[in-house]
């Protein structure tokens, strides 16, 4: 029995209804992660920010949480879409998709760059900044930033624990007989940067540096990943999007 042109075209439209509330769902799935990260990366790791010369990691986190909050309002404005059936409503939604797919691209080309140079501008800055600015006036959030960063990653300076000796800290009194922060101690307790004997601090565990270049550069990877992962999802939103608004008749809105 032959199915009529009508009763084939109903047919696909249903089809690319189905696909379009399937890769909704993906898309929510997939905004949930985008957002997870960048508000993980932003809220768990926001020390840390404070001792970057740039603000591009920073920045790439801030976009997909953007992006990621935005995927919450447009799939809802998706299924709308769908149901309703309206080539107005569908409209919008692809606009609502090419724009998220442009920030998390965005994000994730920023997180590649900076990927490339994270290397460079923490061999370049970190020192100048641990050594500058630890424990002075007005630098409260970097000296917490560099106790965290030291206990956190089990380091102590920025290529070894002697690079203290010639800070600010150390040379103007401040640190009253320490040699190095007591962040640097393996057990802290007061005054414990007096002794830096390897039994005492992370003497021989290495620098800071190399510690926190692998941790910004496995993050980024993960932002780029994601950011660029969950934009090609979104090609195949578009694309549907596309198809269901080719088949629908125009009606009056």
């Amino acid at each position: 029995m032959s199915v009529s042109k009508d009763e084939r075209d109903d047919w696909l439209t249903v089809c690319f209804k189905y696909l379009l509330f399937v890769f909704n769902f993906l898309f929510w799935v997939g905004g949930a992660a985008v957002l997870a990260v960048g508000v993980w990366t932003l809220v768990e790791k926001s020390d840390y920010l404070s001792l970057l010369a740039s603000g591009t990691f920073a920045a790439s986190a801030c976009i997909l949480v953007v992006a990621g909050s935005l995927v919450v309002v447009t799939g809802f404005l998706g299924c709308c879409a769908v149901i309703r059936e309206q080539r107005s409503w569908l409209s919008l939604y692809f606009f609502c998709l090419l724009l998220i797919f442009l920030i998390e691209l965005v994000a994730g080309v920023l997180a590649y760059v900076y990927y490339q140079k994270v290397s460079e501008e923490l061999k370049q800055h970190l020192n100048l900044t641990m050594t500058e600015n630890y424990a002075q006036p007005g630098k409260e959030d970097i000296t917490l930033a560099v106790d965290r960063l030291q206990q956190d990653f089990k380091c102590c300076g920025s290529n070894n624990s002697g690079d203290w000796a010639a800070s600010r800290f150390v040379t103007s009194g401040q640190a009253a007989g320490r040699v190095v922060p007591d962040s640097c101690c393996k057990t802290i307790t007061p005054m414990c940067g007096r002794r830096n004997h390897p039994s005492n601090i992370y003497r021989v565990e290495g620098g800071c540096i190399s510690k926190l270049e692998q941790f910004l550069a496995d993050h980024l990877l993960v932002i780029g990943a994601v950011g660029i992962g969950v934009a090609c999802l979104q090609i195949c939103g578009m694309v549907f999007t596309s198809c269901l608004y080719r088949r629908i008749k125009m009606e009056p809105y």
